[in-house]
């Protein structure tokens, strides 16, 4: 019996096997339906998500003017990056970020894991009722916050004056409170307190639900033994809650130094774009705002934001050693 070369069985597999056209045009429907279904998704991802991102970064190195089209870019290096280094009201918008995140960032936390300790323990069937209201200010609209905040914190007409100025007649207080009404948003002392407080008192309540979540997971055998054993509410709070939240404190953390960084809504809209007197609550992000759309310089408004990326990003890294155990893991 004649035997094949040794390069037939190469050809006839070569030829039986159907080219990528051959294999598009012999799929059926089903088979790349899915694809097209899923398809809006990526394509929007790519065209307000994906395609911004990258455009930040190539427009970072470019120095450019909206108004001339795409052909005005010209390229400058790191030229956007000195810039903002060397720019005062940069560095003090940047202090003034850091101290509103420190101020109102930290009093989420300490109020939001006793507050919910306090409901996990305290409330059953009820539990929920009360958790909608302390979590109805992260939902209410921004601008309906800071509207209403504005007229508490009036001078004349507020409600929180007329709450001091009433604690002021009490014996004890009213050697402490002062007797003249405060100008909360018009004095230096007084405005990054009292934007910290709106944002304290809008993100308490999220916090509190993430923090009621991790203590639902932990098994109730733990404090049915603590109790047992003899152990208050006290103890069973710092022996066994706060341990087993720990991941959860990793997360929330987390959530509140990338939010907190990027602060925005809260002091523009009750300080308005300039951050008020002395520019006091002008932060990064509203710095940035104005960089492009008042100064008209994009590039540097995004080398600005890539840097505030940077500084966002170290952060993170930090609370994740903090919080990591001795295998690595966090929690």
């Amino acid at each position: 019996m004649e035997s094949l070369p040794l390069t037939q069985p190469v050809q006839v597999r070569a030829q039986s096997k159907p080219g990528v056209l051959q294999q598009l045009r012999r799929m059926q429907p089903w088979h790349w339906a899915p694809y097209i279904f899923i398809s809006p998704f990526f394509i929007l991802f790519a065209i307000f998500a994906l395609f911004p991102i990258f455009f930040s970064i190539y427009l970072a190195f470019h120095t450019w003017d909206p108004a001339m089209g795409l052909s005005a870019m010209k390229y400058v290096g790191f030229e956007n990056f000195t810039f903002a280094l060397g720019d005062s009201w940069f560095w003090k918008s940047l202090w003034n970020t850091t101290w509103i995140a420190l101020a109102s960032g930290a009093p989420q936390h300490l109020i939001a894991i006793p507050l919910a300790f306090f409901i996990n323990q305290s409330f059953k069937k009820w539990r929920n009722p009360v958790l909608g209201m302390y979590f109805l200010p992260y939902i209410t609209s921004t601008v309906a916050i800071a509207m209403i905040f504005g007229t508490l914190f009036s001078r004349d007409f507020g409600v929180i004056n007329a709450a001091i100025a009433g604690l002021a007649k009490l014996p004890l207080l009213g050697a402490i409170l002062p007797t003249e009404n405060i100008n909360w948003l018009g004095n230096k002392l007084f405005i990054k307190p009292a934007v910290s407080f709106v944002i304290v008192w809008r993100y308490v309540g999220w916090n509190t639900v993430l923090y009621l979540a991790a203590m639902q997971t932990i098994p109730k055998d733990l404090y049915e033994a603590a109790r047992m054993d003899g152990a208050n509410t006290r103890q069973q709070f710092f022996n066994i809650t706060l341990p087993m939240i720990r991941p959860m404190m990793f997360f929330a953390i987390s959530l509140t130094i990338i939010g907190n960084l990027q602060i925005f809504e809260e002091p523009f809209i009750l300080m308005g774009p300039s951050g008020g007197l002395g520019q006091t609550a002008l932060t990064s992000a509203m710095f940035m705002y104005r960089t492009a759309f008042e100064f008209n310089d994009f590039g540097t408004a995004s080398a600005m934001s890539w840097m505030l990326f940077l500084l966002i990003g170290v952060l993170t890294v930090v609370n994740n050693k903090i919080f990591a155990t001795d295998d690595g893991r966090n929690g």
